[in-house]
């Protein structure tokens, strides 16, 4: 049996090259191409694509899932879901996230991947419960990084957990991009030892290891691999699609994809990455390989941000004293894995420590929040002394129960508070998730303004 391939150059393929930018004409363009290629899914939905088609592509994201679901007449469609987040940056109450989880699967989605920025496994429970409710295939993800905590154990201990939740099929999200190939074997023969999940590898070329590393993972019974279509691949996004078709052909790992119907499709992709490329939101650096991240641990896309940060405050001669800073708030919050949005809380703190001079004299609201319990429960215990800085010794609250538990239920209240504006119970979530650019995205959606008429006047009769 051959290696499953789910491509992700419509969803994650242009989120990691150019901020989620490509419109829906486009992601359709190839579409027909791709339906036919043989792969077991494609990641077309969820993650940054929802946000971005309503703050910045002026389009209805549910429409654009079910445009791409009447030309898929084959091929599984993948969405990427932040548990109790859904799509948004908040936790939600549980009556959103199943509402989330049913219109999803009602306009088309096959596969729900979920994960916990934390891999705090209460977050996940409500949007894999909803999965299995409406018959969709629930794939829970955890997100990978290297610490004193994050070892083999801890990872096959949450393997066995989700197992019992009722996931049917379990990813090792590398979303740095810091998997080392002799650690994805042993994890992989770790895994598949210890559960019958299927197993599914998604990772970074930011390093520049990633294919050694995918090949690693397969030979140690890894299923289902991500890669991207050659168009979008490399650089900050998966390794290439049809590389990895030339590479395992005639083993028994052979994916069998139709290598014709690849080619058509990225001679037509290649046209959008040349689009964005001459515009200038597909930075060339974005396809470079940046092996510091191996060094540091820190995902590539929060070494861009920590350099514009201190671009700003004029202060780039403290790169490397901030670089060595990451690790020691890392360490102090319990070793938080270096995702969005703890990836850009670690690195701002990070930043403010070295530039005051004092460590925690200034504290992000995000971060109090978070050591609060407010974001779920840190993998190791957040440092006493810190906690307290942090804190201010104020008599604080904090939780260490479920975030979500302190939530009532919203969905019917914003239903009722926005009756006049939304149509559908997709409209009410577009709102929910993101009240001010919801809301004038469906205004103008639904009562387009007339434009001003242009009069065009001759002034050389």
């Amino acid at each position: 049996m051959g290696v499953k391939i789910v491509d992700t150059v419509l969803r994650d393929g242009h989120q990691s090259l150019f901020a989620t930018r490509m419109n829906t004409e486009e992601v359709l363009s190839a579409l027909e191409e791709l339906d036919k290629a043989g792969y077991y899914a494609l990641e077309v939905w969820g993650g940054a694509t929802f946000d971005s088609c309503l703050r910045f592509l002026d389009e209805d994201p549910w429409e654009r899932l079910r445009k791409v679901r009447k030309v898929c007449k084959n091929t599984k469609l993948q969405m990427l879901f932040r548990g109790q987040n859904i799509l948004g940056y908040r936790h939600y109450a549980d009556d959103v996230v199943d509402k989330f989880v049913q219109k999803s699967i009602e306009n088309g989605i096959d596969i729900i991947r979920v994960f916990d920025a934390l891999n705090d496994v209460r977050n996940l429970k409500q949007a894999v419960d909803s999965t299995n409710k409406y018959g969709g295939h629930c794939q829970i993800a955890l997100s990978y990084t290297t610490s004193p905590v994050h070892t083999v154990d801890y990872y096959v201990s949450l393997a066995k957990e989700v197992e019992k939740m009722g996931a049917h099929s379990l990813c090792i999200k590398d979303m740095a991009g810091v998997l080392l190939p002799e650690a994805a074997y042993e994890l992989f023969s770790r895994l598949k030892a210890n559960t019958k999940l299927p197993l599914e590898l998604h990772t970074h070329c930011t390093g520049g290891i990633a294919e050694m590393t995918v090949h690693r993972a397969i030979e140690a019974g890894c299923d289902i691999v991500d890669t991207a279509l050659s168009s979008l691949a490399g650089g900050t996004s998966q390794p290439c699609t049809e590389a990895l078709q030339y590479a395992l052909q005639g083993t028994e790992y052979d994916p069998k994809l139709d290598i014709k119907m690849l080619e058509a499709a990225a001679s037509k992709m290649n046209k959008v990455r040349d689009k964005y490329l001459a515009n200038g939101l597909l930075k060339p650096k974005a396809l470079c390989v940046n092996p510091n991240i191996l060094k540091y641990q820190v995902p590539g896309g929060m070494l861009s941000n920590l350099m514009n940060q201190l671009e700003k405050q004029g202060a780039m001669d403290k790169y490397e004293e901030v670089l060595k800073e990451v690790p020691r708030v890392r360490k102090d919050l319990g070793y938080p894995p270096l995702v969005t949005p703890l990836s850009q809380m670690v690195g701002t703190q990070s930043v403010m420590n070295v530039l005051t001079g004092e460590r925690y004299k200034m504290v992000p609201k995000e971060i109090n929040e978070y050591v609060r319990g407010l974001y779920g429960k840190s993998p190791a215990p957040i440092d006493e002394e810190v906690k307290a800085k942090i804190l201010k010794g104020a008599d604080v609250k904090i939780i260490t129960h479920r975030p979500a538990d302190d939530i009532e239920p919203e969905f019917e209240k914003l239903k009722e508070q926005y009756k006049d504006l939304c149509r559908s119970d997709e409209d009410v979530l577009i709102v929910a998730l993101f009240p001010e650019v919801g809301q004038k995205f469906l205004e103008k959606k639904y009562n387009p303004q007339p434009q001003d008429e242009v009069v065009e006047v001759n002034l050389y009769i």
